[in-house]
């Protein structure tokens, strides 16, 4: 739309519009690159590298540069900027940036290969400043020349020295703040598509609801009953029972789900047998700290003597809880939990999906050792997946959700809110919401809210 705008002014030649920017700057003049073709030249500056650097590197990304799908889509940065090939486009990057240079090497090379096929090898390049990140004078004097280049207005090379203005000089607003004009700011935008969305959806229940569910959310899985391992005991967790073994359940290949079984012996061979019914506890944050602490795990056990009593960690929580990004890292705004569930939006295969493959896993396993009956109990971020598998499965037939997210409805119109991104299924209200599941379950099995 900015776009637009500079069109229709008289001093603003339409043969001439380059586009350029800094880290998001870089981000956003790499994604014009493959979505507008009126650019007719480039010069993103530290952003170019590689998905696969970030990853590796452990950078986790702002949400407007993870693109939804994009590495399942199999593309790259490079991607968007060959778009606009075989107009002029020259990568900018530094020595010291976050953004990993070899991955910006990697991105010119295929460039260099497709302009060239092209016919137009002179119109690709590659600056990298001494420096770390930002537009720093020499990287700011490698544009101008290609700019200059480009268009052949100038020779010059050099910066000369620049005066700042004050801020005041440079505002758009009378204040300098858009939201004192009446901006409307992007979570109104989220609440009023949500508020749509909620008008036109035809809420789904029985079969169809499972079958759009599926359809949302990957959820292959495969027939054979998981592998696992028996881990070696450890000395006492004060858990509300004298003795606790834990499974390490082969979910997918590499995957492992921990379930520890609580009881008065240890079972070291395999599961308990000879039991029906068996009670599965899909935790929060962590089955060890709630096994200790929480006052829920302690309750169920009481009242439901007769049945097998596990408690499950699914993957990325609890036992499995990643330290990547840094330590510690887990609640941060970008530490571990949205370092993947960012990603796994890239790969087009989201949290909350993994975690329903990983619960109904847990529960071909248990049903493989005679537990023919499951009561489901869920507590906060659990109640999620917890919900979406309780429903898919046949072998569950009770459901208790304590502390649950009442809708992601409530989430898409608050301004502010604590729930994670990796709780959130993408473009979910255009089919379903948590309350559909709910009522769901109340229908054909036993559930309770509390």
């Amino acid at each position: 739309r900015a776009l637009d705008y500079l069109l229709t002014r008289k001093e603003v030649d339409p043969a001439h519009i380059g586009i350029t920017g800094n880290s998001g700057g870089g981000t956003m003049t790499t994604w014009l690159c493959g979505v507008d073709q009126r650019y007719t030249m480039a010069a993103p500056s530290c952003f170019v590298t590689s998905f696969r650097r970030n990853l590796e590197n452990e950078l986790p990304a702002d949400t407007e540069q993870c693109p939804p799908r994009a590495i399942a889509l199999g593309l790259d940065h490079e991607d968007f900027l060959a778009a606009l090939a075989p107009k002029p486009v020259i990568i900018l990057a530094k020595e010291r940036d976050y953004f990993d240079i070899r991955g910006s090497e990697a991105a010119h090379a295929r460039l260099v290969r497709l302009y060239r096929l092209l016919g137009a090898e002179e119109n690709i390049a590659f600056f990298a400043g001494p420096t770390g990140h930002g537009f720093s004078q020499e990287n700011r004097e490698a544009m101008y020349q290609w700019f200059n280049r480009a268009t052949g207005f100038s020779r010059e090379k050099d910066e000369p020295a620049i005066t700042l203005e004050k801020d005041e000089t440079l505002y758009c607003a009378p204040n300098g703040q858009v939201a004192e004009l009446q901006s409307k700011p992007i979570f109104q935008f989220t609440a009023e598509t949500a508020a749509k969305l909620k008008d036109q959806r035809q809420p789904p229940s029985g079969h169809p609801l499972a079958t759009t569910i599926g359809k949302v959310l990957p959820l292959n899985l495969p027939e054979t009953v998981p592998d696992f391992r028996i881990l070696r005991p450890r000395r006492s967790r004060q858990y509300p029972a004298p003795q606790a073994t834990t499974y390490a359940v082969e979910t997918e290949p590499g995957i492992h789900t921990l379930v520890t079984l609580l009881g008065d012996e240890r079972h070291h061979a395999r599961p308990l047998r000879g039991k029906k019914r068996a009670l599965l506890y899909v935790s929060h944050l962590s089955s060890d700290a709630e096994l200790r602490d929480d006052p829920l795990p302690a309750a169920l056990l009481q009242e439901e003597p007769q049945s097998a009593f596990y408690a499950c960690d699914v993957r990325g929580c609890g036992e499995s809880q990643p330290d990547t990004c840094g330590p510690d890292s887990f609640f941060q705004p970008y530490g571990s939990d949205y370092f993947y569930a960012i990603h796994a939006l890239m790969l087009d295969d989201p949290y909350p999906a993994q975690r329903v493959r990983d619960l109904l896993r847990v529960i071909q396993w248990l049903t493989s050792h005679g537990h023919e009956q499951i009561h489901l109990v869920a507590q906060g971020r659990g109640t999620v997946h917890g919900a979406i598998a309780a429903l898919l499965s046949n072998q569950v037939v009770e459901v208790t959700l304590k502390n649950a997210l009442p809708s992601f409805q409530e989430i898409a119109e608050s301004k502010t809110y604590d729930w994670p991104l990796s709780s959130f299924i993408p473009n979910v209200l255009q089919h379903f919401d948590l309350p559909d599941i709910h009522r769901e379950l109340e229908k054909n099995k036993s559930f309770k809210l509390l």
